[in-house]
């Protein structure tokens, strides 16, 4: 695993092409539909990152919604875990801590050869927040960064001074120059379960979603969203079948 730095932005990160591969080849980008369960992501993510390390499958991003569930990240702490018997708890292997999924949530796996992006993992996690940044700005939404926080936040002044909801989450892990884990973005998900957790292990801000700042947008728009930003910083992606992905099993 390569860890760098994740907080503090970087000018550098900013060139248009940065983060596309030079042969421009298209990213695999896969809709699963229903909910998928979150042992079946991880190990199917695990195994497409390693066919993608052994140059075995192309790279993908992979859209799910979750059932109701918390994951924990590798600086989790156990007083975290407010509700443990609320709902199903499992250890993601990413960076960060206590997180929820759920219905209503849209998570994006991605499976990508930094080799072919730049080899710098701070510039693909400022890369991510500029993406979800961008695709926000679509449904009128200002997201931010914020200094020494690696996700995307929504300014709240009606809610006090200096007040920042979290509206996207994000934890990557790299092996092999390859990442896999996502991003989370809340568009109408249940925001009562997040009380189960201390998310992300912040406790004088709070979490939003796209439906509490009052924009009602279905997930095939959102996502139309999504792809049109993935590709201005990635380079082009094109549909493909779940059945693309490499089985964990």
């Amino acid at each position: 695993m390569v860890t760098q730095s994740l907080t503090s932005p970087s000018p550098a990160c900013d060139s248009p092409a940065k983060l596309k591969r030079a042969a421009g080849a298209a990213v695999g980008w896969i809709i699963s539909e229903g909910l998928t369960g979150y042992p079946l992501a991880l190990e199917t993510m695990k195994a497409h990152a390693t066919a993608v390390a052994a140059g075995e499958a192309r790279e993908a991003v992979w859209l799910v919604e979750h059932p109701p569930l918390y994951t924990s990240g590798t600086s989790a702490k156990e007083t975290d875990l407010l509700a443990p018997e609320r709902f199903p708890v499992y250890a993601a292997g990413r960076g960060g801590q206590f997180t929820y999924h759920g219905p209503g949530q849209r998570v994006v796996y991605l499976m990508l050869d930094l080799k072919e992006r730049g080899r710098d993992i701070r510039c693909f996690v400022q890369g991510l927040e500029g993406w979800i940044i961008d695709t926000l700005a679509a449904f009128n939404i200002k997201g931010e960064r914020r200094e020494g926080q690696v996700g995307v936040w929504v300014a709240r002044p009606e809610r006090g001074p200096g007040r920042y909801d979290k509206i996207a989450a994000l934890g990557v892990r790299v092996s092999r120059w390859v990442s896999f884990h996502g991003v989370s973005i809340n568009i109408a998900p249940d925001l009562a379960h997040y009380a189960g957790i201390v998310p992300c292990g912040i406790t004088d801000q709070g979490i939003t979603s796209l439906e509490d700042l009052g924009q009602l947008v279905g997930m095939p728009e959102f996502d139309g969203a999504l792809r049109r930003n993935f590709e201005r910083r990635f380079g082009p992606a094109e549909r493909a079948a779940p059945e693309t992905l490499v089985s964990g099993s």
